[in-house]
């Protein structure tokens, strides 16, 4: 945190012109174009993640019969107060069926497991998914994209033998470090132990809780306890971090799961031919995009890193002489997947750098007579530094290397 006052993200990301909210949908963001850059690069980096992990991406019915969380203990624990419901009759029958939007992948993910028999080969199966969810959040405790109605995470299911648990664990644990660490956030964890209310028996709560525990203490992660605050079928391990307020929040998040496989009846075969019970580990590394986003906003004061920011270079001509020389770069640059703009109002140069300044623009490119007969361009940053005259190749490979290692 500093001295200085911080902007709320809200005020940011109008601005910005990033996202906003309405009244017409309170608790679900409406995403202009720059914002959805935004979210659109986050969605590629935590894809490019999963990948690279063995996992695959599936997707899930945001609609789906009230059934299925009754089986699986959320409707007891959540029910009719934290899920939106609709009854619907279908032409063909006379009964009318309550459907959930849901609330959570993670029942789903069992649908989808249960798709055919499955063998100890095939363990451990990592399924992903980047999902809509819908939780009936109380209308004094939404807040811009802290807290929202509508949300979106990237989840994860995996599906294991007991022996393969603490090696899952430990490798979301890296991934989770890895990530915020790119971003210079600052986290903590918590190991999130039984709570009062819970699904399964006690010995596999000691099971789960002494797996999540091993692994931390093996990976020399420092940690807090958070008595009884694990999910109703199991414990986890949360990660916290401090927002430029100095609020606190829980986001990522990896969870051991006995309870599920059961409920669900899941099966694989063994290397004897015996039936056995997978076990599910739960995983999420943004919590949610909505939040996340929130929370890059204000850390980063709308000045987003190289890679994430809507427009990464903006282009200057010193006047209208130099406007066709000013796309003629701008064209290059977009060839170059680079996104560009070009300032062809009639003002003058200061006026441009202000004002692009102000928009938290990485790099602008000023071009005027000496540049185009040179066909360089005169680099500087947002914050004022002089990068010196660069030729156009050349800048197109700095700014694309601090894209490429997400600088």
């Amino acid at each position: 945190m500093t001295d200085t006052p911080q902007k709320d993200h809200k005020q940011i990301g109008q601005e910005q012109e990033l996202f906003f909210t309405h009244e017409l949908a309170p608790g679900a963001p409406f995403w202009l174009p720059k914002g959805l850059v935004i979210f659109k690069e986050l969605e590629k980096f935590i894809r490019e993640l999963t990948a690279s992990a063995g996992y695959e991406e599936t997707s899930t019915p945001i609609m789906i019969k009230s059934d299925l969380f009754k089986q699986s203990g959320h409707w007891s624990k959540f029910g009719e107060h934290n899920m939106y419901n609709l009854e619907i009759q279908d032409e063909d029958d006379a009964t009318p069926k309550t459907y959930t939007l849901k609330p959570m992948n993670c029942p789903e993910s069992t649908i989808l497991y249960r798709f055919r028999n499955r063998s100890y080969r095939e363990l451990p199966l990592r399924y992903s998914e980047i999902g809509r969810l819908h939780r009936r959040e109380k209308s004094g405790e939404v807040n811009g994209l802290l807290r929202v109605r509508q949300i979106t995470m990237d989840d994860a299911h995996i599906f294991a033998r007991e022996d393969q648990i603490e090696p899952e664990v430990e490798n979301i644990l890296d991934t989770m470090v890895k990530f915020y660490e790119s971003f210079g956030l600052e986290y903590e964890f918590k190991l999130a132990t039984r709570p009062e209310e819970r699904a399964g028996t006690d010995e596999n709560w000691d099971k789960a809780e002494k797996i999540l525990e091993n692994t931390l203490k093996r990976k020399k992660l420092k940690y807090s306890q958070k008595d009884r605050d694990g999910a109703f079928y199991g414990p986890k391990i949360d990660l916290h971090i401090c927002d430029a307020q100095g609020r606190e929040w829980q986001l990522a998040t990896v969870q051991v799961d006995f309870h599920m496989p059961t409920a669900f009846d899941l099966k694989y075969i063994d290397e004897k031919g015996e039936i056995q019970k997978p076990v599910m580990v739960h995983r999420a590394i943004f919590g949610s995009f909505e939040r996340f986003i929130a929370i890059l906003t204000e850390h980063y004061q709308g000045a987003f890193p190289t890679w994430l920011a809507p427009t990464q270079a903006t282009i200057l001509p010193i006047s209208d002489k130099n406007l066709e020389y000013a796309k003629t770069i701008a064209n290059k640059l977009k060839e170059n997947n680079i996104r560009t703009t070009v300032d062809e109002r009639s003002e003058t140069l200061q006026a441009k750098i202000r004002d692009a300044a102000i928009s938290k623009i990485p790099y602008l490119l000023i071009v005027g007579g000496k540049e185009e007969e040179a066909k360089t361009v005169a680099v500087r940053t947002r914050e004022g530094k002089d990068e010196g005259v660069l030729k156009i190749d050349d800048f197109i490979a700095k700014i694309t290397k601090d894209i490429e290692t997400k600088a």
